[in-house]
């Protein structure tokens, strides 16, 4: 006889799988809602000809709405376009979703800021979200739990942020590359953007925040900064972007990142990828 799953773990993968399917349902409507307006159709002649309920329509395009595949062949049959517009989901889309990613001291949480202003978009840092769903500050709880429990919550705010819209400015937590599946999810439904520094620039600008905890007992900090830099710099270059912040001013660097991100959603999803600079 198998093994019977904890209620607490039965919750939480239940919930998990709650949060993915939110994600698609507003991506299909956000796919709905496009191509009507495309077409030039209101909800209510879209409803009509497709012999649906214009209440129906717009919950679908609010993503509140499941549409039997029978009825989202009506609504693309109205809107001349294939099936497959509209129900390929494999990919969800990454949106004007754009998240920071970097070593701490990158500058996520400054630059993160002015971008979020400079694009009118909602500024979010991953590791608050861990801290309100913990219920404890991230020190506690990697003293309590542990980092595999921190990666676990990290991967179940980031399903929660996604579905809440796909307009949002993200900064990660510097380990984020270390979870497999959670990076790839990140670079799957978001624009990524590497904030690169120097290992020296890194140190001092967590101490210089008053956060004495990198040097305290560690002699050698800098050298383990210099080893966790180039251990993950290849997961680092697996972003769509990269930017230099070391002796850069936080102005240019948040120019620089306006121009890139501004001329990504210029090109569209179909635009090839930006290579990192070297």
């Amino acid at each position: 006889m198998g093994s019977i799953l904890p209620i607490h773990l039965f919750v939480r993968q239940y919930n998990d799988q709650m949060i993915k399917d939110q994600a698609l349902l507003l991506e299909l409507g956000r796919r709905l809602r496009a191509a009507r307006e495309h077409a030039g159709q209101s909800v209510s002649q879209l409803a009509r000809d497709a012999g649906l309920s214009r209440r129906h329509v717009t919950e679908a395009e609010a993503g509140r709405a499941n549409p039997s595949i029978l009825k989202l062949a009506q609504l693309a049959a109205c809107l001349r376009i294939p099936l497959g517009e509209l129900c390929d989901l494999g990919g969800v889309s990454r949106g004007e979703r754009l998240a920071l990613v970097g070593l701490r001291g990158a500058g996520k949480t400054s630059v993160g800021r002015a971008l979020a202003k400079g694009l009118e978009a909602p500024f979010v840092e991953l590791d608050q979200r861990v801290e309100d769903l913990a219920g404890v500050p991230l020190a506690e709880l990697f003293d309590l739990q542990g980092q595999d429990a921190y990666h676990s919550y990290e991967a179940e705010a980031l399903e929660a942020l996604l579905a809440e819209g796909q307009r949002v400015v993200i900064a990660t937590g510097g380990s984020i590359v270390s979870a497999e599946a959670t990076y790839d999810r990140l670079r799957e439904t978001c624009n990524t953007l590497w904030l690169r520094a120097l290992p020296e620039d890194h140190l001092e600008r967590v101490m210089g925040q008053g956060d004495q905890r990198p040097m305290r007992g560690r002699p050698r900090a800098l050298e383990e900064m210099r080893a966790i830099l180039a251990h993950r710099d290849p997961l680092y270059q697996l972003c769509d972007h990269a930017i230099d912040t070391s002796s850069v001013a936080l102005d240019e660097v948040v120019g620089q990142s306006l121009a890139w991100f501004r001329a990504r959603m210029g090109m569209g999803e179909s635009a090839q990828r930006s290579e990192p600079d070297e």
